[in-house]
């Protein structure tokens, strides 16, 4: 007896592959992306730095975001994701929305009516823990190699609590370091740093209340530096300068912050990246803006250097001299 297949038999991923890419899909859906392997904001959460990459893995394209491990996805359950909606649902929102014809549309357009709906409002996103574990190792010539480059030396790595790692996890998933990669510790939180990679070169569980460099203050000083980063800040350390960094070089710092720093050190100043190759130089529009609010001292590299921060200034000329004179003389 012969079988009559209902159309929306026919709606598969398999048959939808057949029409349209994974690529289309997530060009479609995902207004951020615009090429593999390239570094982009999340849509799906609140996210001020580009933290999310879609590229090949197992033949497959994979979502994935470093900054919120829970979102790892293929282009289905990327869009299962977005919507909120079952597998079968995301199957039709697509047939819809491509004009594949592989299902019956007669109930289809409140797809179409819930994506302009998301466009106007956002899904919340209920954050949850994320949880990394580390395997430390022991100190190797690859460690000293790197650090030495910027004057960091083994006592001032453990004085900020950076270790060397072999493997880490988040959220249960196994990562394997492939190069040298280290763990920062704040208390029970933790920044993976793997400085030759560029698709996993940070993983962290951190938050912006988490200020970098803070506990090794002292107590008085004549100079303090808000800075980029914990290398930075560690660069700083080991020319005798105290220093912080915050989460973000776009976060700007609490008002509360900037007072007691203030009431600590005689001198309170800036020293951000400088960008000096990219025509937004985000770091150096962000400096500005904070040293407007709260009347800092900005200290900048000048362009014709072309190095972007402070811990390059002491790679490339292998000396702290020049960059204290820099220092001086702005502030």
């Amino acid at each position: 007896m012969l079988k009559i297949r209902k159309q929306n038999d026919r709606l598969h991923t398999d048959t939808i592959l057949q029409k349209i890419s994974e690529y289309d899909i997530f060009k479609y859906y995902c207004p951020n992306f615009k090429s593999l392997n390239v570094k982009f904001c999340s849509d799906l959460r609140k996210d001020s730095r580009p933290s999310v990459s879609i590229g090949v893995w197992n033949n497959k394209l994979l979502y994935k975001d470093f900054g919120y491990p829970d979102h790892t996805f293929n282009c289905f359950s990327y869009v299962q994701q977005k919507f909120n909606c079952d597998f079968y649902a995301a199957l039709r929102i697509i047939d819809c929305d491509f004009n594949l014809g592989l299902a019956n549309h007669s109930s289809d357009v409140k797809f179409t009516m819930g994506y302009l709906a998301y466009k106007q409002k956002p899904l919340k996103l209920v954050q949850k823990q994320t949880i990394i574990q580390k395997r430390r190792r022991r100190w190797n010539k690859d460690d000293k190699n790197f650090w030495s480059k910027y004057l960091i030396s083994k006592e001032i790595l453990l004085t900020f609590g950076v270790e060397p790692i072999t493997h880490y996890w988040i959220n249960g998933n196994r990562f394997t370091c492939k190069s040298i990669t280290y763990v920062y510790r704040f208390g029970n939180k933790f920044k993976i740093y793997a400085p030759y990679e560029e698709e996993n070169k940070w993983a962290s569980n951190t938050n912006k209340e988490i200020i970098q460099g803070y506990k090794q203050l002292p107590v008085k000083g004549n100079l303090c530096i808000i800075t980029s980063s914990l290398k930075d800040v560690m660069c700083l350390f080991a020319m005798g300068i105290p220093a912080i960094a915050l989460q973000s070089e776009m976060q700007m710092p609490k008002e509360e912050t900037i007072k007691e720093l203030k009431e600590r050190f005689k001198k309170v100043a800036l020293f951000y990246d400088n960008d000096f190759n990219n025509p937004n130089n985000p770091g150096q529009t962000m400096a500005k803006k904070i040293c407007a609010k709260y009347r800092l001292n900005n200290i900048i590299i000048p362009d014709n250097y072309e190095l972007k921060d402070l811990s390059d200034y002491i790679a490339h000329f292998k000396s702290t001299g020049g960059l204290k004179t820099l220092i001086e003389v702005q502030i």
